[in-house]
């Protein structure tokens, strides 16, 4: 039996999981880190701490198998996609924390890009749009505001990349900089059509070529741990950006086949084959994978805030001690009594893209108590997602059959249930839930040889419970329309930040 070894870089913690040849789970290990919020919209991680995480839970995830690093047949890296580091190529010393993805610092340049007529541009060649949360401001930011950087940037002192080049760069002791077309196509630097940097891109975000690391595709043989490090000799095989992974580990192989994670943000993705499919509702154009010779694409809908709503009940409410107290006190009243939450804590993403936007309870009475807020977080959730889950169908033409899910909250059935209720379509949540990691796996044992094709990787995937919508479609429209006003009203609220 072949074990293949995934690093699931996430934005709380580092996981590492090791799956059998039957994607199963055959162990995992989990680390949080600490989060830093400098000032209100920006947040920062140390890289340093990545990086020394994911080694212990990698490590500890193989002892647990009770396996040698040479038993493992493949490594697999997936990782929080839009996250910026930035380090010094010959000492591995990062140059600033990290600027993750949900960090707002760079909204002001991206409206001044706006206003400059480059969105249009940059649309059409990433199917991006000039938001705060992609990689390529916050690169920008980096080099313009840490004393040097642009010139050591130009003088090729400096290595730039999302989190899955620093893991690889750590991983192979400084030998190798290189990415995946799914993370470099969220960077706003990469032409989606060629799958290469493009250099009006780089010139409108005036990033230097110099700092960037070779791009490649999301299945094959990259190189081998570094022999100094507890697992040496493991051969990197797969790399993707979190929700591509999930959207592999779902086998979502087909055009029309959707999944959405539930993670601290919501994340679906729809699948649209070979085709890159524009998108009237302000959804993404991405990358979905590139095998072989074959890129494949997806539209997408990003979601900055959902789980996260929740940890922010507990932390920052102290309505529940635990995040999975939220499902019995949603629970416990049969509706939310008229509140709506709109969970916009780090501004809104698709379909309306609105940095600006902050967190808004409406419809508060002397009757709400805690349990009616549980609810409206749940519900809010799940509103974002229905708005999104339509605009796919719409700009792709094709009717969901199903929508498959994953990620932490998709344990909560009570969600799940919102979920199929509002969307009026069944809601699938499979036996392996942790579909980000098995996508790496997935990708990495396809490479070396460990599965022969996708046709055995989707006879694996099984089906753990469907959710069926039990309201009327009439009581849906009405859900939706009282969260549309609630949403109207948490519209451009930071505009003096």
């Amino acid at each position: 039996m072949a074990h293949i070894l995934a690093l699931d870089q996430g934005t709380t913690s580092s996981r590492a999981i090791v799956f059998d040849d039957a994607g199963n789970i055959v162990s995992l290990a989990q680390q949080e880190f600490k989060q830093y919020y400098p000032k209100p919209g920006w947040v920062e991680h140390d890289p340093e701490e990545i990086w020394q995480s994911q080694l212990a839970v990698a490590v500890e995830a193989i002892n647990k198998a009770k396996l040698q690093p040479t038993e493992i047949a493949a490594l697999g890296i997936t990782n929080q996609r839009e996250t910026v580091v930035v380090w010094n190529r010959t000492t591995g010393e990062p140059i600033h924390p990290a600027i993750v993805w949900q960090d707002r610092r760079t909204a002001d340049y991206c409206d001044r890009l706006r206003s400059d007529g480059r969105e249009s541009m940059v649309t059409q060649k990433t199917g991006l749009l000039l938001d705060p949360y992609f990689s390529g401001t916050k690169l920008n930011w980096l080099l313009d505001n840490v004393a040097g950087a642009r010139d050591r940037a130009e003088r090729g002192e400096l290595a730039a990349g999302t989190v899955d080049s620093w893991l690889v760069y750590k991983l192979t002791g400084g030998e190798l900089h290189l990415t995946d077309v799914t993370n470099a196509g969220r960077t706003l630097l990469m032409n989606i059509h060629d799958c290469a940097w493009d250099d009006e891109l780089l010139e409108c975000l005036n990033v230097p070529r110099a700092v960037l690391p070779e791009i490649h595709a999301s299945s094959e043989i990259y190189g081998s741990v570094h022999g100094d490090l507890p697992l040496a000799g493991m051969e990197i095989a797969g790399i993707a950006g979190d929700q591509h992974a999930a959207l592999f580990g779902q086998g979502c192989f087909t055009p029309g086949m959707a999944k959405n994670t539930f993670g601290t943000g919501c994340f679906a993705l729809m699948n649209t084959g070979t085709n890159v499919v524009p998108s009237e509702h302000r959804l993404l154009s991405t990358l979905a994978w590139g095998i072989g010779e074959d890129t494949e694409y997806a539209l997408e809908g990003s979601i900055f805030i959902a789980g996260a709503v929740v940890s922010w009940l507990r932390d920052g409410l102290g309505l529940i001690k635990s995040a999975a107290d939220v499902e019995p006190l949603a629970a416990s009243v049969p509706n939310t009594d008229g509140v709506s939450l709109v969970p916009a804590l780090a501004g809104l993403g698709a379909p309306h893209w609105d940095p600006r936007a902050r967190g808004a309870i409406i419809g508060l009475t002397r009757g709400t108590t805690a349990a009616h807020i549980a609810r409206a977080a749940l519900e809010g959730i799940a509103l974002e997602v229905t708005d999104i889950i339509d605009a796919m169908q719409s700009d792709s033409g094709c009717r969901l059959k199903e929508l498959r899910v994953d990620g932490g909250a998709s344990n909560n059935d009570l969600l799940m249930q919102m979920q199929a209720d509002l969307l009026q379509t069944s809601v699938v949540r499979p036996a392996v839930t942790e579909t980000t990691a098995l996508g790496a796996a997935y990708l990495a044992g396809l490479a070396t040889g460990v599965w022969p094709g996708r046709d055995v990787l989707a006879d694996q995937w099984q089906v753990e419970q469907t959710f069926e919508p039990q309201i009327s479609a009439d009581e849906a429209t009405a859900k939706r329309a009282t969260w549309n006003r609630a949403v109207e009203r948490s519209k451009d609220w930071a505009h003096d930040e």
